[in-house]
């Protein structure tokens, strides 16, 4: 039985549809079905137990000996939170007691990190697990500093006497986008929130750059389709001797300018570009550029090609969005 955590959320929803689909046997998923949208996310799985997200801990210890692999995608994801103690009790107390469970029961853990840890991008896109390189990174929400919190603690286990479990391997995921993100709001990927309003035939206004050196809609990002992140999910499962910290990204950076024409082209939509300013509140921790280093993902054995932008928007729009019910 595989253990799943944030198991209705956005990558937590389709990777049970992609491990169901590869018949991967039962599941236990812990999430809160709070909402429509998140229930939709998750109507068509079938051989799924769920469990409340405070019994995590006890329903692992009462079925020891029936857990495979936990893999821990649950987060207070917000980037714009501002609770520092409520983000870290979810993002780094959680995962270290889930740590702790997969090092004493020999379980193999996987673990959803972000590439939100690379703050402004200044240190480039390495995912490297020495301590004190990771400690020089600047985090530019309370999210990412979570997030790179526990990265941070993986590094001094990993890098001291300490036990272990099995298998660990932390995804540093970069700007993922796909189906099953309507329960995100405003935290959805920009083709979520683009798709409804270039399908009524109205423009999407994109963002002003503020930056002396980049161009209106030039800002770049590492676009990477849900899809890719399953299956590097998935690959991992399959390969147990395979541990450690990897950028889960394109690896290619593209421009909102490449977004807004893979929308408009999936909807049958002309593309005239138009733009609004930054919002005052986003401009001091907006990033201009993102690129994932595959590197280490690719030397560890990773051979499977990424999906273009334009195909994953394509494919998210034409096969979900667009239709009747969008959910996976």
């Amino acid at each position: 039985m595989l253990a799943i955590t944030g198991a209705a959320g956005f990558i937590g929803s389709n990777l049970l549809a992609a491990l169901e689909k590869a018949s991967a046997g039962p599941i236990v998923a812990f999430d809160i079905l709070d909402s429509d949208a998140k229930r939709n996310n998750v109507a068509k799985r079938r051989d799924v137990t769920w469990v409340e997200p405070s019994q995590t801990i006890a329903y692992l210890a009462a079925h020891q000996s029936d857990i495979k692999a936990v893999i821990h995608l649950g987060a207070e994801t917000a980037t714009t939170a501002t609770d520092r103690d409520a983000v870290f009790a979810v993002n780094v107390d959680l995962s270290k007691a889930l740590w702790g469970w997969s090092t004493d029961s020999q379980t193999p853990f996987i673990y959803a990190s972000s590439a939100s840890v690379y703050g402004d991008g200044t240190l480039g896109f390495v995912d490297d697990l020495y301590p004190d390189t990771m400690a020089k990174l600047k985090p530019l929400n309370i999210y990412g500093e979570s997030k790179l919190a526990f990265d941070l603690f993986v590094a001094e286990q990993v890098g001291s006497a300490a036990a272990l479990p099995p298998q660990w391997a932390g995804l540093r995921f970069f700007n993922v986008f796909g189906p099953n993100e309507s329960h995100k709001g405003t935290q959805a990927s920009v083709v979520s929130q683009m798709h409804p309003v270039v399908a009524r035939g109205e423009p999407y206004p994109l963002f002003r750059s503020h930056h002396p050196d980049v161009s209106d809609g030039e800002q770049r990002r590492d676009f990477v389709f849900v899809d890719d992140c399953a299956a590097v999910i998935q690959w991992l499962l399959a390969n147990p001797n395979i541990s450690g910290l990897f950028n889960i990204g394109s690896g290619q950076a593209r421009t909102f300018l490449d977004l807004a024409k893979a929308v408009h082209a999936a909807c049958g939509k002309d593309f005239e570009p138009s733009w609004r300013d930054t919002p005052e509140s986003l401009r001091e921790h907006y990033q201009y550029f993102t690129e994932a280093d595959l590197t280490r993902l690719r030397q560890a054995g990773y051979t499977e090609s990424f999906t273009s932008l334009e195909e994953g928007v394509t494919i998210s729009i034409k096969d979900y969005l667009a239709q009747p019910d969008p959910f996976r």
